[in-house]
């Protein structure tokens, strides 16, 4: 027995003519995955607007020369932006608030530094102008600050200062240049060559003990009141500091980077120029730093006996004449003199020791 299975579409169907067989259903599509690190359509069209901004369409108008004759601004670079609540900024936004605060911070520190160093000398100026005023001290001998400035100025304007200045200078520099051309040399002999030291030992710790405003009277029956004797008196105050200190850093060089030189087979004028002369330089500067303000100090005192000329002869006369404020302006150009000639040599020895490590 047997049973016919028909579709509707057979039943319907006349006879005599065959029937197509029915089309499966169409499988359902199963949703796309998004693979990882794939970007979102949001994300795409953001970069398209990064990289070819689109401008929002308007209606044409006709062109007239002035528009045609004004150069297109160009628009403002977008920066990307990775999530969809993201808005998006313009780049270097916030650059000019930065680089502005640096400079303020930079210059508030320079400032605070500059008032840390200098707040003791307004202290003392302040000082200086307000006891005289209060009745603290007579006026007839400390002046006010306002009033040494003003006799400072005159003296500035009528051209004394300015020769008395270049005279002391002429003294100083000179005898302080051949105190150094002479002791450095001399220093580095004695501390290198142990014989010239046991020669030399015993005549320079007589000399180094005997104080150069001591023998300030023998140079002027030896040498005259002129020239020669000031100059000669700076030179020997100028000369132990330079010589005692260069023989101690002569004396004080690493016996280490000594020893490897020699290993190395470096001849002596080498071995002075690496190693010696390097690791000496700043106790050698230290000496010629002393010496500087010795060969001030030391000239003025010179200057006080049978000099026409010079700061020292302008605060002896001063005093003479009883011009208190002239004489306080010449105490202080030669203390402004000491402090930039420091300064000078200070920058010197920088420039001689850029090979230091800073601490």
């Amino acid at each position: 027995m047997t049973t016919d299975i028909t579709t509707p579409a057979e039943a319907d169907a006349p006879a005599g003519e065959d029937v197509a067989p029915a089309a499966p259903a169409p499988a359902e599509r199963k949703p796309r995955r998004t693979r990882p690190g794939v970007p979102s359509l949001l994300t795409r069209q953001l970069r398209r607007a990064n990289q070819a901004p689109a401008t929002p369409a308007t209606p044409a108008t006709p062109a007239t020369p002035a528009d045609s004759a004004a150069p297109a601004v160009p628009a403002a670079p977008v920066a990307s932006v990775t999530g969809p609540d993201a808005v998006p900024v313009p780049k270097g936004a916030g650059r000019a608030p930065s680089a502005v605060r640096k400079a303020a911070g930079a210059l508030g520190r320079l400032l605070r530094a500059a008032a840390l160093r200098s707040a003791a000398l307004v202290a003392l100026l302040a000082l200086w102008e307000t006891a005289p005023r209060l009745g603290l001290v007579d006026a007839t001998f400390l002046p006010p600050v306002s009033e040494v400035a003003t006799a400072w100025w005159d003296l500035l304007g009528n051209g004394q200062l300015g020769q008395h200045t270049r005279a002391s200078l002429a003294r100083s520099f000179g005898g302080f240049g051949i105190a150094v051309v002479i002791a450095v040399p001399l220093g580095l002999l004695i501390g290198w060559y142990r014989p010239v030291a046991a020669l030399l030992g015993p005549l320079l710790e007589v000399f180094r003990n005997t104080a150069a405003l001591a023998l300030l009277p023998v140079f002027v029956l030896l040498l005259g009141i002129g020239e020669t004797s000031k100059v000669s008196i700076v030179v020997y105050a100028c000369l132990w500091p330079v010589l005692l200190n260069t023989i101690s850093a002569v004396g004080n060089a690493d016996p280490t980077l000594v020893r490897l030189a020699r290993s190395m087979d470096l001849s002596t004028p080498r071995l002075f120029q690496k190693v010696i002369l390097p690791s000496s330089v700043p106790a050698i500067f230290t000496g010629i730093r002393l010496a500087g303000a010795v060969s001030i100090l030391v000239l003025v005192a010179a200057e006080m006996i049978g000099a026409k000329a010079g700061l020292g002869y302008l605060i002896n006369a001063s005093q003479y004449n009883f011009a208190i404020p002239q004489m306080y302006a010449g105490i202080i150009t030669i203390s402004a003199v000491g402090v930039a000639f420091n300064q000078l040599l200070v920058t010197i020895e920088r420039r001689l020791s850029t090979w230091r490590v800073p601490a």
